[in-house]
């Protein structure tokens, strides 16, 4: 006996309003004479989502993404129409190029250039055999897919809209806790390493939702509430946590390396962690942060501590300085966020704006713009070949394919899974095609004879857990409905069609299968080779290391992506990746550090230790054996100059640093 779906409350309400704005869409495209008022329908499903921002934000990349695609089709189809090679070939570059560039993105931005390519393909492969028909189509398509997400954003901006405000808000207070916990563990005087044990699922969480915040920040002004006025300091407080986290990261490398010179944290420097954890706390005086960089600064110039010591006690001190101002910074940050939302005036803008600076991979990009251009035409060929009528068909389902999985590192399981749901849905559409749709006379008929499906499907696109397999039954009964004329379907166009979904769907499997899908260790060589490089050229380029911000949200961009890479891998147990990068993470920050206080230190051993560092990086990032013997005497003579030197300690921190995190195993005198 199958279960009957127990779908929650907000699920419900999903379906339903799902629902409703797909009849709005079909109805009104019935009424405006246009030739497939399905795809109308359809379109409200896609762009639908439970926050109202997320609908709005995609229903506008959307708009663009088709807007983009139907002209790129009216461009192409004239100049090749006597050639439906040369055309196939040019829709599918086209497609290729726009997937391309959507994965360059990887902001909200990338759906419209993913749409503005197998949009292309979905206006312009049925019109290789017909170009006549070609503005008149494109027109249609167009104002079709605008009347679906006209209907969506107003029906899920009007009716008991979803704000992104409690999803964003639990993310930010959930980090923030965090973040405070980790903080206040490792300034506490029972901080030990069982803490730091339990709080290493904790560390690797941090990273992925503070990339989260940034994902959800691009849809902040789309939202319906109070939200969207609070768009900047969500933004600042994004970049504020960011920055909190390789310094956290660096005091807890710093206080274990203290542990194994000393034997413990010495007395002074527990003190000044113990007045930095009081700091922490939101009725901490004003000017207790100065009594902690007070304290700092006369345990870094105790001199009766060897000089490893000293450096150390400096580095921890200008750690916990940074630590308390930031987040007090991020505390105000969110008080400003509380303030927008409860309808005061927009809070000021505290900082600079930053551009969102994601990882991305420009060869994987190409492999999989090569992915679909390869089985596009591959498709297309098989239909020129064999002059099938319903070839078209074929050569759309292997762009759209290619791209909706795009994203993945494997996306052969995935696309078996939305094939399976296509094979189910047949029966399904052919039951409603051929005999439900000949008996609906008007349109209150058709509804209630779809409601049944598309509520329950409605219901499952709710659900992360079943997204993938509802989308593949509503695609393969709704894309039927849209794809067919439904006054002339019969069995045979029917099969035709469908099969020729499936042919085409199975083309872009098997392809991807030989040409794209790559390993979990695969990706994540390359994402660490990435880092590698990164480094080398905050080491050549003064200017390119002073961007610590842009390197700092990549860096927890990549942990984010390296911890679900990791889970359970034999070759990466104990989360060994995602440590690696982290203290990849602190040696971008100690070399921005570096270059932004060399006018500090003697020109000339800085110009070559840089130097050393690129070459060692660069050959880290092409596989080759690095040379780091020399790297350690430099440092520690460099470091030898600044203890020497009250003018020359800001630079403390990032030598230690560098010292750390390349040489974590290195003798606690410094070498001469």
């Amino acid at each position: 006996m199958i279960a009957r779906p127990r779908f929650s409350r907000q699920e419900w309400l999903f379906s339903l309003k799902s629902f409703f704005a797909a009849m709005l869409a079909l109805y009104l495209s019935s009424r405006f004479g246009l030739p497939r008022p399905f795809w109308s329908m359809m379109t409200a499903y896609i762009v639908a989502h439970p926050l109202a921002g997320h609908v709005r934000s995609k229903s506008l990349y959307r708009l663009c993404g088709t807007v983009l695609g139907c002209a790129a089709t009216v461009v192409l189809i004239p100049s090749l129409s006597g050639s439906p090679v040369l055309l196939s070939l040019a829709l599918a570059l086209w497609v290729g190029s726009c997937l391309y560039l959507s994965l360059m993105d990887r902001s909200a931005r990338s759906y419209a250039f993913m749409l503005g390519g197998y949009s292309a393909a979905l206006i312009g492969f049925p019109l290789v055999d017909a170009p006549a028909a070609m503005f008149d189509t494109a027109v249609a398509r167009t104002e079709e897919i605008a009347l679906g997400i006209v209907c969506a954003s107003l029906v899920h901006s009007i009716v008991l809209p979803a704000s992104l405000a409690p999803s964003l808000l639990g993310l930010i207070d959930r980090t923030l806790g965090d973040v405070r916990r980790w903080a206040g563990d490792l300034m506490s005087p029972g901080a030990d390493d069982e803490t730091g044990n339990r709080l290493a699922q904790d560390r690797r969480r941090i990273a992925t939702d503070i990339t989260q915040l940034r994902l959800l920040a691009t849809h902040v002004p789309f939202d319906t509430g109070g939200l969207r006025w609070t768009r900047h300091a969500v933004g600042d407080l994004h970049d504020g946590l960011a920055a909190l986290t390789p310094s956290l990261s660096a005091l807890e490398d710093r206080l274990a390396a203290l542990r194994d010179a000393t034997g413990g944290v010495p007395d002074p420097v527990a003190r000044v962690m113990a007045q930095g954890c009081a700091c922490l706390d939101a009725d901490a005086p004003p000017g207790a942060l100065d009594g902690v960089r007070a304290a700092a600064r006369a345990e870094g110039a105790d001199r009766r501590n060897s000089s490893w010591v000293r450096a150390l006690n400096i580095d921890v001190a200008a750690h916990v300085d940074e630590l308390v101002a930031g987040w007090r910074w991020c505390n105000a940050l969110r008080v400003d966020i509380a303030a927008g939302l409860a309808g005061h005036a927009p809070p000021p803008k505290r900082g600079e704006a930053s551009r969102p600076v994601l990882h991305v991979d420009r060869g994987l990009a190409l492999r999989s713009a090569f992915t679909v251009v390869l089985s596009t035409c591959i498709a297309c060929a098989a239909w020129i070949f064999s002059g099938w009528r319903a070839g078209s068909s074929m050569a759309m389902a292997a762009a759209v394919f290619c791209s909706f999985f795009a994203t993945m590192d494997d996306p052969v399981p995935g696309m078996h899974k939305f094939l399976v749901a296509l094979l189910w849905s047949m029966p399904v559409s052919a039951f409603y095609i051929l005999g439900v749709m000949p008996l609906a006379h008007d349109f209150g008929m058709l509804v209630l004879c779809i409601a049944p499906l598309f509520l329950v499907v409605g219901g499952y696109l709710a659900r992360p857990a079943s997204s993938l397999t509802a989308l593949g039954m509503f695609f393969g009964v709704a894309g039927t409905l849209a794809l067919h004329d439904i006054a002339s379907a019969d069995w045979v166009s029917f099969l035709e069609g469908n099969l020729a979904l499936f042919a085409g769907a199975l083309i872009a499997a098997r392809v991807t299968a030989i040409v794209r899908s790559v390993s979990s260790e695969w990706s994540v060589q390359r994402i660490h080779r990435a880092t590698w490089r990164d480094l080398s050229e905050m080491a050549a380029r003064p200017k390119r290391a002073l961007a610590r911000d842009a390197f700092t949200g990549r860096m927890l961009d990549r942990i984010a992506l390296l911890v679900p890479r990791t889970a359970g891998g034999a070759a990466y147990q104990g989360g060994e990746a995602a440590q690696l990068a982290m203290r990849e993470l602190r040696m971008g920050a100690s070399i921005g550090a570096l270059q932004q206080h060399r006018h500090l230190l003697p020109e000339m051993p800085v110009r070559e230790l840089l130097a050393a560092l690129e070459r060692a990086f660069l050959a880290r990032a092409t596989e080759s054996p690095p040379r780091l013997d020399a790297l350690l005497p430099q440092i520690d003579r460099l470091l030898a100059l600044c203890l020497a030197s009250t003018a020359c300690e800001p630079a403390v921190s990032a030598l230690v640093g560098l010292r750390r995190d390349l040489f974590p195993s290195a003798p606690s005198d410094l070498q001469p």
